[in-house]
């Protein structure tokens, strides 16, 4: 059974930082193309970031220069580093596997 939990969200002004974590169980991790993804109320989710086995990144246009995504195999984990936050970034953040398998996601709220 996959299960992927996300922590690290909150309450960030403007121009603050913020670290999302994933840590994932029940998959053999190493082997799959793990992701971040965001979704807002109406809206579709979207993905923000995602990296491959290989290392390969892909960034939404939107947050290219201000988020990194890393991920650490041995661990088992997959985070988000996210920095200058906008108002515009106030969503909840989903972890997901190949886009196939989601974590039940976490609020990220960017106000002053």
């Amino acid at each position: 059974q996959v299960q992927l939990v996300e922590s690290g969200g909150g309450l960030v002004q403007p121009g603050g930082s913020l670290r999302l974590s994933c840590a994932a169980s029940g998959i053999i991790f190493r082997i799959n193309t793990m992701g971040w993804y965001r979704q807002t109320p109406g809206n579709e989710r979207e993905l923000v970031a995602d990296m491959t086995t290989g290392g390969m990144t892909k960034y939404a246009d939107s947050v290219k220069g201000r988020f990194t995504i890393s991920r650490d195999n041995a661990k088992r984990t997959v985070d988000l580093q996210m920095n200058s936050l906008k108002p515009e970034d106030t969503a909840v953040y989903f972890c997901s596997v190949n886009g196939l398998y989601w974590g039940k996601g976490i609020l990220v709220t960017v106000s002053s």
